[in-house]
Order: C-alpha cells, then sequence, then structure tokens
C-alpha cells in the first residue's frame, strides 16, 4: 500500500478580491463577505486535507507602488485573515486553519492571547503561518529590519508566545465547584522577558491548552536563516523545490540537520511542499495547453508582467518589451533573489529583452515528463505518489484561491485518485490539528 501522505491549502492570494481577473470572478460572490470562503473550505475539510494557510501582506508597498498593487489586485487590498478563521472553523468541522501572522508588527502578548482565544473556539484546530515581512514596519511605527535580523526577532518572538501559553503552570487551573476555587495563582508564571526585541511581562490572561496542546506554528522561507527557523521552532515548513525525488530529499536533508543541532527529529515538524498544478482532464488536453504556451501572445505577457511586477515592486508593464531589460529598472528596496527568479537561469540582465524573460515565465510543461505542473488528475498522483515513496515526503500544500471554483477545478478527479491510491487519509486523527499534522 502507498505512504499516506498529508495535504493542505495555501490561499495564496490572501483575503482579497478571490477570482479577479478570470470569469470565475463572475460567479458573482462577494469576497468581502464569509459565504465564499465557507464554501470552498467545507469541499477541503470533505476531501481530508489537514490545513489551510491563509496568506497576508499588510503592506501596501511603498508610495511609488501603490497603483501597481492594487490596479490588478495582486497585492491588494486585503482584510485581516484572522478575523476570517472564525468563520471558517464555524463551517467546519476537522480542517484547521493558520491565518498569517506578522512577528515584526504583531506584539506577543497580543498574539499569544488571541491564538489562545482561537485555539479554545476552535476545538484544537487553529495554527500561526509566521512570517518575518519587515516591509510593513512604517506602519506601526517600528524601525525596518535586514533579513537576518528579522529572524532573530521571529526567534524571539515564537519563544516568548510559547512561554505565554505555559505561563499557566501544572494545576494552575482547578476549577473546584465544591471549595469554590477556579484557579491557583501561585503557579502562575508571571516572568518578565528583557530581550533583544520585546519586553514581556506575563502570565497570559487566557486558560492552558488540555495536554499542552499548542497552535501549530507555520513557517515559510527556504534561506538558509529560513531554513534554520524551520528546524528549530516551526511545526511545519513550508517548502519549495523541484519536483523530482533527489531535490525534495535534498531539501528535506537540510531541514532535518537544522531540527537535529536543536535536539529535534523528523517526528517533531512535518515538511510541507508547496505546489500549484494545472489539473485538466486528459493528456492530451494537457499537451493542448504545453503548445499553446509557447506562443503568448501580449495579453499573456501581460498578465505575467503585472505577477512579476507586483513580487519586484517594478512596474514592469511600463517597460518596453523588445529592449534588453536593465538592471537600472529596479529600485534599492527589491529583492535580488526575486529579480534572479524572474530571470530564470538562463536569463541575462542586459542581455535577454523584457519580451523573452516573460515568454519563458509563461511557458508551461507537463507532469507526465516532470517539467511543469500540467497533466491530469492520474499523473498529478504519480507525481506524489513517488516523492512519498521514494524521497519520505511528508505532504503537498495545493496553492491557489480559496474560491469554489478553483478548489474543484484541481481536486474534483484528484482526491478519488489519490484515495484510491491509499495516499490521502479517509478519516481526520484525533486531537485537533496537532493530531491530524501527527498522527503518521
Amino acid at each position: 500500500m502507498a505512504r499516506l501522505q498529508h495535504f493542505g491549502w495555501f490561499f495564496s492570494r490572501g483575503f482579497g478580491p478571490q477570482g479577479w481577473g478570470r470569469d470565475d470572478h463572475r460567479w458573482g460572490y462577494r469576497w468581502t463577505e464569509p459565504a465564499l470562503y465557507q464554501q470552498a473550505v467545507r469541499q477541503l475539510d470533505q476531501a481530508g486535507l489537514d490545513l489551510v494557510i491563509m496568506e497576508d501582506a499588510v503592506s501596501l508597498g511603498n508610495d511609488e507602488t501603490l497603483d501597481l498593487r492594487v490596479r490588478a489586485a495582486y497585492g491588494g487590498p486585503k482584510h485581516d485573515p484572522l478575523l476570517l478563521a472564525p468563520y471558517l472553523f464555524d463551517a467546519t468541522r476537522h480542517i484547521g486553519i493558520a491565518p498569517t501572522i506578522n512577528a515584526g508588527i504583531t506584539p506577543p502578548y497580543l498574539a499569544a492571547r488571541q491564538a489562545a482565544t482561537l485555539q479554545h473556539l476552535s476545538g484544537y484546530r487553529f495554527g500561526v503561518n509566521l512570517v518575518t515581512d519587515v516591509g510593513s514596519a512604517r506602519h506601526v511605527g517600528a524601525e525596518p529590519l535586514g533579513h537576518d535580523a528579522a529572524y532573530d526577532r521571529a526567534e524571539e518572538w515564537v519563544d516568548v508566545v510559547r512561554r505565554l501559553w505555559h505561563s499557566w503552570g501544572e494545576g494552575a487551573l482547578v476549577a473546584d465547584e465544591d471549595t469554590h476555587r477556579f484557579a491557583d495563582g501561585a503557579r502562575l508564571d508571571a516572568f518578565r522577558h528583557r530581550g533583544e526585541h520585546f519586553e514581556v511581562a506575563g502570565p497570559l490572561n487566557a486558560v492552558p491548552f488540555a495536554g499542552g496542546d499548542d497552535p501549530v506554528v507555520v513557517s515559510p522561507g527556504g534561506s538558509p536563516r529560513g531554513l534554520g527557523f524551520a528546524g528549530a521552532r516551526s511545526d511545519v515548513q513550508l517548502a519549495l523545490a523541484p519536483l523530482d525525488a533527489g531535490s525534495v530529499r535534498a531539501y528535506r536533508r537540510k531541514v532535518l540537520d537544522a531540527a537535529a543541532r536543536h535536539g529535534r527529529s523528523e517526528k517533531d515538524l512535518r515538511i510541507l511542499f508547496v505546489l500549484k498544478p494545472e489539473v485538466v482532464s486528459s493528456a492530451e488536453e494537457a499537451d493542448r495547453v504545453v503548445a499553446a504556451s509557447l506562443h503568448p501572445d501580449e495579453d499573456v505577457l501581460r498578465q505575467v508582467a503585472l505577477a512579476w511586477s507586483s513580487d519586484l515592486e517594478t512596474d514592469l508593464t511600463r517597460l518596453p518589451l523588445d529592449a534588453p531589460l536593465q538592471a537600472s529598472a529596479f529600485g534599492d528596496h527589491v529583492s535580488q533573489g526575486t529579480v534572479r527568479g524572474l530571470l530564470g537561469k538562463q536569463g541575462e540582465l542586459g542581455v535577454d529583452t523584457l519580451r523573452e524573460l516573460l515568454a519563458r515565465k509563461a511557458r508551461k510543461g507537463r507532469l507526465a515528463d516532470r517539467t511543469g505542473l500540467v497533466g491530469t488528475a492520474g499523473e498529478l498522483a504519480d507525481v506524489v505518489e513517488e516523492l512519498g515513496e521514494d524521497a519520505d515526503n511528508d505532504g503537498i500544500i495545493f496553492s491557489g484561491d480559496l474560491h469554489p471554483s478553483t478548489v474543484h477545478r484541481m481536486l474534483d478527479d484528484l482526491v478519488p485518485e489519490l484515495r484510491r491510491r491509499g495516499v490521502l487519509r479517509r478519516e481526520p486523527g484525533d486531537g485537533g490539528l496537532r493530531g491530524n499534522l501527527f498522527d503518521f
């Protein structure tokens, strides 16, 4: 029998205009109201997925990029996903919900109390997708930090949050009606934390979790510091790597080596790889989609340019398509890693035209030969099963809008196929989100 894996959904556009720019938007859902997300998450719950991770970006970027971010709704508007979580819990029974929380702008005490509240209200199905974004600092009057310093702050943040969650010692919650004693204040940890980034006083004004069942901490980030943070402090790491077993094994090894350096093992965390497949009805349809992508028209190139413009905080749509893309197009604020992502292995600034770079990004490949993400449900299941068997993969996070159309397109044929092969669970585990993630 095939190896069981864990599955989740990355709500990649965040709590914003779902389906905008596609025909899905014409279904007429109101993205500002919960019904759209509740209908989609019910299907994910029925499918047996373990969690939904809700992306967020607090900031619309710098003054020069405001129109760029909102013009096609790539970077905004976005509402707070933490406040959507209760509506999703109300619509489901088993699936976990992990909204994004920014360690740079959310005080540890406030975050610990909000998370504790939602952990109890949800029946232990709450998680935190912890990010270290520094671009939002100016909105709260804070100084921005560099990449590594932001991870230093996040490490201190999560350590303080967890100490707050455990600031009610064993026996502190008495709840004895005969003696009319609800709690024992002597067993509360009134600690004083004075660190490099935070000063926090305990204890937390929230009751403890049964069995010490903390909310699950999820972290993205593939840099050495991001992988180290995951190994040391995360329960779930969101991973990105090519689809071959060797790349997945190598990535996992980096995270697990970091975990071992902190006295942890592979039993203490789950490494889940993010995929955004394009599932089609037949191999012939997959071939047609891939062939069409080799000759993108102007509209396709514009859509690719808009998406990359948001990530690069640089309006590519105003640059000449047929002139070489120069380094001077990007300000100092632009991540060089993102620039390299646009260039790819073949691209070169000052040599390749913008049209050539965008056309490469528009090209699609087949799941069947591992050159891309277009294929049938069976071909996608082949990839997932192979990664589990040959690379000991823990599981997959599918990426897309939290929209019923997106969910159905990707999962309608895939869920039966994965269950037929014994890769996707049929019944939930015990003990909420943590129980589901760590029951195998």
